[in-house]
């Protein structure tokens, strides 16, 4: 199967990402870990890309789609992939379209987790982590015994920044920029599949086999 995985921060797309990836026997393709092998490895693509990172720029389209054609056409992809990451714009989806048509390996879908704003501030504004061990929290879904102290090693636990309501609310008002016409996009293709990203881990999951299995009928 040719997935692609659509969510917003905070959606649990990387938890349904790793039990897509084991069910189905495809490997999960991020966008952030193909960049930085490329990097590592020292690829003409990686240190090209390198120069654009260090700056503090985003790695343009054109070296996007670059990097993920040299991934796609690796061993492990010939049974299908989900890809996590990329497309993240209209332009980037063409440009994929593009490459896949020529290869006569057309996508599967591209699957929703679905998830209002206001569940996603709650539940990301309200984790706490431990400094000192590492034990993460919830102020709402799972508090320590006693408020703001660590049950393990008894350190005041923390909100990290990444957590914080402003920084939550960038990071979705720059997801809904992007990925809203890549949602209508994908709708306009007859690819796009939905599942309710509130319920608990495992129920989602269910919902995610239950589409992915009726896709591959």
């Amino acid at each position: 199967m040719r997935i692609i995985l659509l969510g917003a921060p905070g959606a649990g797309k990387g938890t349904q990402a790793k039990s897509i990836s084991n069910k189905y026997n495809i490997p999960h393709i991020s966008t952030g870990d193909i960049f930085r092998k490329n990097i590592s490895e020292r690829t003409p693509l990686g240190i090209e890309a390198k120069k654009y990172i260090d700056n503090g720029q985003l790695v343009p389209d054109e070296l996007t789609i670059d990097i993920i054609k040299s991934r796609l056409v690796e061993e492990d992809c010939e049974n299908g992939y989900l890809l996590d990451g990329y497309p993240r714009t209209v332009e980037q989806a063409k440009a994929l379209d593009v490459f896949l048509n020529e290869r006569e390996a057309n996508l599967d879908t591209a699957l929703l987790i679905k998830v209002p704003r206001e569940f996603i501030l709650e539940r990301m504004t309200g984790r706490r982590v431990c400094p000192s061990c590492g034990a993460s929290y919830h102020v709402k879904f799972n508090p320590p015994k006693n408020e703001g102290i660590c049950d393990i090693c008894g350190s005041d636990i923390i909100q990290r920044d990444d957590d914080a309501e402003i920084t939550v609310n960038k990071r979705l008002d720059i997801y809904e920029a992007q990925t809203h016409p890549l949602i209508e996009y994908y709708k306009s293709r007859d690819l796009l599949s939905e599942v309710d990203g509130t319920q608990a881990i495992n129920d989602v999951f269910e919902s995610v086999s239950k589409v992915l299995n009726e896709l591959r009928k």
